[in-house]
């Protein structure tokens, strides 16, 4: 008898719906760092149990590129975004954890800029859900969309950073410089995801 053909055809894991899952657990991250920035404290541990359930779908991502006979875009591209979007919500992580140490609670300048993370990390998992889909034209609305929301956190950095020139308090000054400066760094991760997302799928169109 003889053997099926299906039993010697490569596993074929859906790397796409995988990338699509740590980018939605990604921006449930950033919108627990947006409420603790806030004012919403309990929301730092959400932040960080959240951190833990995206960097365990970044370890699963990898293990199936490795596996995967065939990927909807480059194998390197889907490594790039998910370490990408890996680096965004550890940023939220550790500028939480910042912040506790230096007994800083976050103002109004960190309560903006964390809501145009999470808007922006929002329009890349929207990019993201439709990777192999065809979906071309929303794909590129959605990073363009994340991009300007990150032009909006420098705005807001800029502003933030000019404003503590008025402060004498120089522990003030220098913790705030700190978290300010950490939160544009989110928004450096997160503009480079979108890029990507242009990247990857340009050079599969």
């Amino acid at each position: 008898m003889t053997p099926s053909r299906g039993w010697f055809l490569p596993q074929t894991p859906d790397v796409a719906a995988m990338l699509g899952s740590q980018a939605e657990v990604t921006s449930a991250g950033m919108d627990a760092f947006e409420a603790w920035a806030g004012g919403d404290k309990d929301a730092g541990d959400r932040v960080r149990e959240i951190e833990h359930r995206a960097d365990a779908l970044k370890r699963e991502l990898r293990e199936a590129l490795t596996e995967a006979f065939t990927t909807p875009i480059g194998a390197e591209d889907l490594f790039e975004l998910s370490l990408r979007l890996d680096e965004v919500v550890n940023g939220a992580k550790n500028t939480v954890r910042e912040a506790e140490v230096m007994q800083a609670r976050p103002d109004g300048p960190m309560r903006d800029m964390a809501r145009e993370l999470a808007g922006g990390t929002h329009e890349v998992a929207r990019a993201l859900a439709n990777v192999g889909n065809d979906g071309l034209r929303e794909e590129t609305a959605a990073a363009d969309a994340a991009v300007k929301s990150q032009r909006r956190v420098e705005h807001i950095y800029r502003t933030a950073m000019s404003s503590l020139l008025d402060s004498d308090d120089l522990d003030e000054v220098t913790t705030r410089r700190e978290l300010y400066r950490r939160m544009v760094r989110i928004s450096d991760d997160l503009a480079q995801v979108a890029q990507r997302v242009w990247y990857s799928l340009l050079k599969e169109s």
